[in-house]
């Protein structure tokens, strides 16, 4: 029986744009990406990779990073 003090979260990502009729999906423990144009969902994964590695090199995990410090680092990892 799962611990009702453990705190768990997951990332859902999704892209609006596929015109093309592929369905991309990439999964991982803490994140979800889905849909999106080819461009779009690489984006998007890559942003994701690069916050979850900012979010290990401070030691934390996604359920205990503030929202707004998330929301940051989002920011900061996404591709211009």
């Amino acid at each position: 029986m799962d611990n009702p003090e453990v705190k768990r979260a997951h990332l859902l990502g999704v892209g609006l744009d596929n015109e093309d009729g592929h369905k991309r999906i990439t999964k991982a423990e803490e994140f979800s990406i889905v849909g999106g144009s080819e461009e779009t969902h690489g984006r998007m994964t890559e942003t994701v990779l690069k916050t979850f590695e900012d979010i290990k090199r401070d030691g934390k995990s996604l359920a205990s990073v503030e929202p707004q410090h998330l929301s940051d680092l989002l920011d900061k990892n996404r591709p211009s």
